[in-house]
């Protein structure tokens, strides 16, 4: 027998999934405007600091599987306290490592003796924590609003991008206050601690059978015939080839997109201080004085932003415009202006209008995936393992995150240029357009 309401504020698991994304969008998605500080700090390399990012994206990616699983057993509220404490703590324990002396960074060296703390800390300890944040909130509120459950899914996922528009102004204002990264990572790690306990607080699960007061669930197609057809089950879903095909479509687009995130800031400071040389007469070598050098971080800080804001908005809207449309048009539409704006990407880092522009156009498509995937698995393959399946299909972006910032980072430093990895980018994102325009649904299962 259907509950119907209860006295406790459905609104409330919108919040905790809200927070939750959040916690998580500052500790994704503003990445690249640490890796200018800290090569200057500790003397590492691009590739060595993007490294960190990259394993955070695969742990992150690959535990909100068993993260769902275990939130299914336990609840979410466990699952979301555990990982916020693992979260804060790595992020935190990012502060604590030792630079080297001025001495020692003038005299060339480098603390890669250190370096293995920020992956452990950064990478495999926060993203432990932030994949038993991200997933819980996720299948946990549709669960409070049936009748509203793509408003709720885009909901508890705006905070990605609205996590990154706060920590992107944020850290650089810190990084030129402080002349250091490290404070950062202290102040913002306490600050995510408080964040993730309250959402983890605020999520619980409905009553068995429950239904919003006033909602009945929409009546079976046929005046209540049986289904002729049934979901794929989880073992029945991995099996096809369209999974699959969907899986690497959305690790093009990650790739892409993590690539980007993670070093579009540092793009618009080599890019703007080379014009910046240029204009004013400026030996290559020449030290940029430290007022413009603030100006110039600041002006690049708003390309992450710009893309965060982009990335949030799209996330809620594009939901009621694939209902009406079919999700297979707009993917292949967003695609192939993701292509477009990798290749107009590199010549945009000039000037802060032109890189904040594209990336909110890259921002745009981008975080339309996490609305799109997901509905086409519960298109293609029913409710009923959706959890399961999205879940699967998930790892693609954590393996993506892996590759795509640290190859990036690679081919930065092996060409001295971020043009390379940007058309490595769009060739893959291509590469998903002519996947997702061929692509066609799996048969229905007969019951």
């Amino acid at each position: 027998m259907a509950q119907t309401g209860t006295t406790y504020p459905r609104w409330i698991p919108l919040l905790g999934g809200l927070l939750g994304s959040t916690t998580c969008g500052l500790l994704l998605y503003a990445f690249s405007v640490f890796i200018r500080p800290l090569q200057a700090q500790f003397g590492w390399t691009v590739p060595q600091v993007a490294l960190a990012y990259a394993l955070i994206c695969l742990i992150f990616g690959l535990v909100t599987f068993p993260a769902g699983r275990m939130s299914d057993k336990y609840g979410p509220r466990i699952i979301v306290l555990i990982g916020s404490l693992l979260m804060a703590f790595g992020f935190f324990m990012v502060s604590t490592i030792k630079p080297p002396t001025p001495e020692a960074l003038a005299a060339g060296e480098q603390a890669t003796s250190q370096l293995y703390l920020l992956y452990l800390y950064y990478g495999v300890i926060c993203g432990l924590g932030g994949g038993m944040v991200y997933l819980p909130p996720i299948s946990t509120a549709p669960k409070w609003w049936p009748d509203r459950r793509a408003l709720a899914t885009g909901f508890t996922v705006v905070g990605l991008g609205l996590g990154s528009f706060i920590m992107a102004p944020l850290a650089t204002k810190m990084i030129a206050h402080y002349g250091s990264a490290l404070p950062v990572f202290k102040y913002v790690g306490i600050a995510m601690g408080i964040m993730g306990v309250a959402a983890a607080l605020c999520l619980s699960l409905p009553p068995a059978g429950y239904k919003p007061a006033g909602w009945n669930p929409p009546a079976p197609a046929g005046g209540g015939v049986a289904k002729a057809y049934r979901d794929y089950t989880y073992e029945e879903t991995k099996k096809t080839p369209q999974f699959w095909l969907l899986w690497l479509a959305y690790f093009c687009g990650s790739f892409a997109g993590l690539m980007v995130i993670g070093l579009i800031a540092k793009h618009g400071i080599d890019a703007m201080s080379i014009a910046y040389r240029a204009k004013e007469g400026l030996d290559a070598a020449a030290t940029i004085p430290k007022p413009a050098a603030d100006q110039i971080a600041m002006a690049a800080a708003g390309a992450p932003a710009t893309l965060a804001i982009f990335n949030a908005l799209v996330r809620i809207m594009i939901g009621p415009l694939a209902d009406k449309i079919g999700t297979k048009k707009i993917f292949v539409v967003l695609f192939s202006l993701q292509v477009i704006a990798m290749l107009m990407l590199f010549p945009a880092g000039k000037t802060a209008a032109m890189l904040a522009a594209v990336a909110g156009l890259i921002g745009w498509n981008y975080g339309a995936m996490f609305t799109l995937f997901p509905a086409t698995t519960l298109q293609y393959y029913g409710p009923s393992a959706q959890g399961s399946n999205y879940g699967l299909l998930f790892t693609a972006w954590g393996v993506a995150g892996f590759f795509g910032p640290y190859l990036g980072g690679k081919l930065q430093a092996m060409t001295n240029s971020f043009f390379m990895p940007f058309i490595v980018s769009a060739v893959l994102l291509a590469v998903a357009v002519v996947i997702l325009a061929t692509l066609k649904a799996p048969e229905k299962k007969t019951v």
